[in-house]
Formats: C-alpha cells, structure tokens, sequence
C-alpha cells in the first residue's frame, strides 16, 4: 500500500512560483513512476508531469513545458513540481500519483495510487 500527501499549493498572483511536494509512504514507492495531474472546475483530469523511476526521465503536458519541472528525491519518498510563471489557467486542484512502473504514463487510469489533492489559484 502506498499513501501520497499533497502540499504547497495556495493563492499566487500571475507570474509567480509555487513548488508542490507530495510524500509518499509504503514500501513500494521505491519501484514505482510518479506523476502529477490537475482537474479544475467543469474540466476532466488532466496529466501534467511524470518521472520514471528507472532513468529519472519525465515528460510534460504541452501546456506546462518550460515552466514547470517534475524531480524526485527517492531517500525522502518525496516528489516535487515547481511550478514558475504561473498563469490563471494553472487554478486547479494538483493531484500526485502513483504507480508501480517504473515508467512514467500521462493517463490517469494507469495509476493505482492517489493523494488527496492541492488546491492552486492563479490570479490574474
């Protein structure tokens, strides 16, 4: 079993910077990719970043590209997303995800682990 909490979202203004954390417990963190995906209001879940265990290779939602970055400190069972020039369309409640390939995957059905999400709101 794998439990994620989410932290450090909150209110910032458009153009400023949030980093994201979620801890992971559970021994099968270890093997496992990570990935983060939003949902705003009246929208779909939508994938935005993924590490792999394996090569520490990661992918991003062509939205979030040159603005967000995805990393993993595996001795802390700790994922981050830093988010930097942040646009009100970024307002949504983050979400990290686990699963147990070590290969990243921009589909949330592919995920068997779930935190309880962070709230980000971008104001204009």
């Amino acid at each position: 079993q794998v439990q994620l909490v989410e932290s450090g979202g909150g209110l910032v203004q458009a153009g400023g910077s949030l980093r994201l954390s979620c801890a992971a417990s559970g021994r099968t963190f270890s093997s496992g990719a990570m990935g983060w995906f939003r949902q705003a209001p009246g929208k779909e879940r939508e994938f935005v970043a993924g590490i792999s265990r394996s090569d520490g290779s990661t992918a991003y939602a062509d939205s979030v590209k040159g603005r967000f970055t995805v990393s993993r400190d595996n001795a802390k069972n700790t994922v981050y997303l830093q988010m930097n020039s942040l646009k009100p369309e970024d307002t949504a409640v983050y979400y990290c995800a686990a699963r147990y390939s070590a290969r990243y995957s921009s589909r949330s059905e592919n995920y068997s682990y779930w935190g309880q999400g962070t709230q980000v709101t971008v104001s204009s």
